[in-house]
């Protein structure tokens, strides 16, 4: 125990401490103006809009993905399941030089969807794409393994009582896997927002309209106003930490429901 919390504290406890002992320099009543300058909590509200949005897709299209990998055998299945991984190990700046060059007005789906009048390339949308493109594994080989080690019997069971096929979905696998989804969610969440490699090549990066806050923190570091770029990495870890603290919560409860379900 010693050991893990030391190894803890070095890694993860104090160096998160020296980032709020940076911001006691600044008066309160700097802080506040720090935090609540247009152009932050527009970064701000870009940031963690955006990640809920990716996450939530994210989620959602995992669950898709998962579900043919996990229950269907078809040609190319393992080809399809490694690909999943490719977000992981491309460097994100070659991700976003990839998807930018995808999304441009000249590019591959960037042409077809400008004939359509929607702009994806160095607009919100386009750090949309990204955080999904970089966020969607931590939710399938989240809940894959999970999925894989339900056992059918309980199905067969459900059926032979008498529920059709939404009702074993909903009341038998869905109540089993659900702590794994939320954490996927959480894991997706937690990636996107932190994301800046792959975003900043496609997001244009004006201010108030494409600018994530990790950006804005780069762009005041490069200024020398440390304290700035402090305050809003504060604010950024305390609303991501409050964000995934609620999702780890509601996945307790629904650990604590599982046996009962």
């Amino acid at each position: 125990m010693g050991l893990t919390l030391t190894w803890l504290s070095l890694i993860v406890l104090i160096p998160l401490a020296g980032l709020f002992i940076q911001t006691a320099d600044l008066s309160p009543a700097e802080f506040w103006a720090i935090v609540t300058s247009r152009r932050t909590l527009n970064a701000l509200k870009l940031s963690f809009g955006l990640s809920l949005a990716a996450a939530a897709t994210s989620l959602v299209m995992g669950m898709v993905v998962v579900w043919a990998l996990v229950r269907y055998r078809f040609p190319g299945r393992r080809l399809f399941d490694a690909i999943v991984d490719i977000p992981f190990a491309l460097p994100t700046a070659v991700a976003g030089v990839a998807l930018t060059a995808l999304f441009a007005e000249q590019g591959w789906l960037g042409a077809p969807l400008a004939a359509l009048g929607i702009k994806v390339a160095f607009t919100p949308l386009g750090i949309y794409v990204a955080m999904v493109f970089i966020s969607f594994p931590f939710v399938v080989r989240t809940v894959q393994p999970v999925l894989q080690d339900l056992e059918a019997e309980l199905e067969e069971v459900a059926v032979s009582l008498g529920a059709n096929r939404w009702h074993v979905v909903v009341r038998v696998i869905l109540p089993s896997i659900a702590p794994a989804i939320l954490t996927g969610l959480a894991l997706a969440f937690a990636r996107a927002v932190g994301e800046y490699g792959s975003v900043i090549f496609i997001a244009g990066n004006l201010p108030n309209v494409s600018e994530i806050a990790p950006l804005l923190i780069v762009i005041r570091l490069s200024e020398y106003r440390y304290a700035d770029a402090t305050a809003i990495a504060v604010v950024m870890l305390a609303a991501a930490f409050l964000v995934i603290f609620v999702i780890n919560r509601i996945q307790r409860r629904a650990q604590a429901r599982a046996p009962a379900l």
